[in-house]
């Protein structure tokens, strides 16, 4: 039978199971090697209020802390937010990963 991915959409070599986590969107269990993993960063507090501590802080170069949080979505959900996008046939064969962005600071 011929199959689609060369991995079988995981990342599972020579493992003979792996735990599962839950999908952050909609709680699906996924297999922890097959799910979509990505970090989000934000700030604790919103922009005004980030502004109203910044004004009344009595420390000059004060940073707030920030939230890393890793989230973790079922293919459907990821492809659903159009965090990943499907590729064509000769575009799976393509086994580098895309060129990160870099965010001007």
């Amino acid at each position: 039978m011929t199959f689609k991915r060369r991995n079988g959409g995981r990342n599972k070599k020579n493992r003979g199971h792996v735990k599962f986590v839950r999908c952050v969107n909609c709680g699906r269990t996924v297999p922890k090697d097959k799910a979509v993993k990505r970090f989000q960063t934000r700030n604790v507090v919103d922009a005004s209020s980030q502004r109203d501590l910044r004004d009344a802080s009595a420390i000059e170069d004060y940073n707030l802390p920030r939230l890393y949080i890793k989230m973790q979505y079922c293919i459907s959900c990821a492809i659903h937010a159009r965090i990943v996008r499907v590729r064509s046939t000769e575009g799976r064969r393509i086994r580098t990963p895309p060129q990160r962005f870099r965010r001007r600071s």
